[in-house]
């Protein structure tokens, strides 16, 4: 009886509580008519949606004028040189891995200067360095070897499941990329726009249930205040996994009202772009010859590709994660086999890197100094000698293919 009495007056305690503690508010999302007119007050053209591919063709158009006019004022005649194309994954603290082959890539003396660089969820945070190129490799490292727990997240209390729009805190991430990104970082970046060169990042927009495609390097090229805090935004809310960390507010107007955005994890939608399959590069451009010029893809999976087997616990919760990380893991290689088929549709070359099985150090948690530590060494050594990187996705049993080529 007496414990009865106990678990009720428990549960009336928790309802108080939650009565008491009232959830974040936020201003009108968008209406769904008004979902493509939606831009951010003074950075209008900086994002894509599905829907604007000939906006995107546009800008590719644009990007390759760019490069050809800042190659003829250096000197260069003739055909336009060999390009790379650089899409780095989700991951979280997996990025180490991506993080690691950069660097030794560029020990290697081999590593190019990438055209287009892409990002989602951790590598929306490791694509503004990867694109700027070999002297920001000491940042990297730092962030994927140095860094733990308290330095991403502030775990906040049980009941914020029910009474919060997060389990966790990033402002410590906030802090971080504060740090790390400042104007003198943005005016590189839109240095590197005027060249012709491109750097993407995506996010959810979870009202619409639609990915967005961020040009970072139009946002860093704007003169205009707000395009350093929108760039800290976008970064922050590519890796807010839904639910564990708080959604990123992106205020926007439509038909002339405001309104506001609710932004995550870009790997809601997918673990990895490069560009969208019905934009076909070799229509982008714009006049004869363009088309013809070697273009490399090098895509970095923060992730293994290999089923992990575990014993699952017949729990509810147990069950619904293992289901979850096994649809994120199938959704990961799906995006791969897209990227391949419009690779070689386009005549774009596809190289892979990915974590192979046999790195199997332990994890006691996300954001594990020693374990991102480890994963960093052992992404720099397996590119000691030139990273093998795959031609193909994995076929039909990638853990049987994996083992033929390691």
């Amino acid at each position: 009886m007496r414990r009865r009495l106990v678990v009720a007056l428990s549960f009336v305690v928790v309802a108080w509580l939650v009565q008491g503690c009232s959830a974040p508010v936020r201003k009108p999302a968008v209406p769904e008519s008004l979902v493509g007119q939606a831009e951010v007050p003074g950075l209008p053209g900086v994002r894509y949606r599905l829907t604007d591919i000939e906006t995107l063709v546009l800008e590719g158009r644009e990007s390759v004028a760019r490069e050809s006019a800042y190659l003829a004022s250096q000197g260069h005649k003739g055909q336009l040189p060999e390009v790379a194309f650089l899409a780095v994954s989700g991951g979280g603290d997996a990025g180490a891995f991506g993080a690691g082959l950069l660097n030794r890539w560029t020990a290697a003396g081999d590593r190019p200067q990438f055209k287009l660089v892409t990002g989602i969820s951790t590598g929306a945070l490791i694509a503004p360095f990867a694109f700027l190129g070999p002297k920001y490799d000491s940042r990297l490292k730092s962030f994927y070897t140095e860094l733990g727990p308290k330095d991403i997240v502030k775990p906040r209390w049980l009941l914020a499941a029910i009474t919060d729009d997060a389990m966790a805190d990033n402002r410590p991430m906030w802090n971080r990329v504060g740090q790390e990104v400042d104007r003198a970082l943005l005016d590189e970046i839109a240095a590197e726009y005027h060249k012709g060169r491109l750097l993407l990042v995506a996010t959810t927009d979870l009202d619409s249930r639609q990915p967005i495609i961020w040009n970072m390097t139009k946002i860093a090229s704007s003169p205009g205040p707000r395009a350093l805090d929108l760039f800290r935004a976008v970064m922050v809310s590519s890796a807010a996994i839904p639910g564990a960390f708080p959604p990123t507010m992106i205020d926007v107007e439509a038909g002339g009202k405001p309104y506001q955005e609710m932004q995550v994890d870009g790997g809601a939608m997918a673990q990895v772009f490069l560009y969208p399959p019905s934009l076909n590069t070799t229509k982008v451009g714009g006049r004869a010859g363009f088309a013809e010029r070697k273009r490399r893809a090098y895509i970095i999976r923060n992730a293994r590709l290999d089923a992990d087997w575990a014993q699952v616990e017949r729990k509810t919760l147990s069950i619904s994660a293992r289901a979850i990380s096994s649809l994120i893991n199938m959704q990961g290689v799906g995006d791969l086999y897209r990227i391949y088929t419009t690779t070689q549709r386009d005549g774009v070359d596809f190289n892979l890197a990915y974590i192979p099985k046999s790195f199997n150090a332990p994890r006691p948690e996300e954001f594990d100094t020693e374990y991102m530590r480890k994963l960093f060494a052992f992404a720099y050594d397996q590119a000691a000698k030139g990273y093998p990187w795959d031609k193909s996705p994995p076929g039909p049993g990638p853990v049987a293919a994996e083992t033929q080529k390691r």
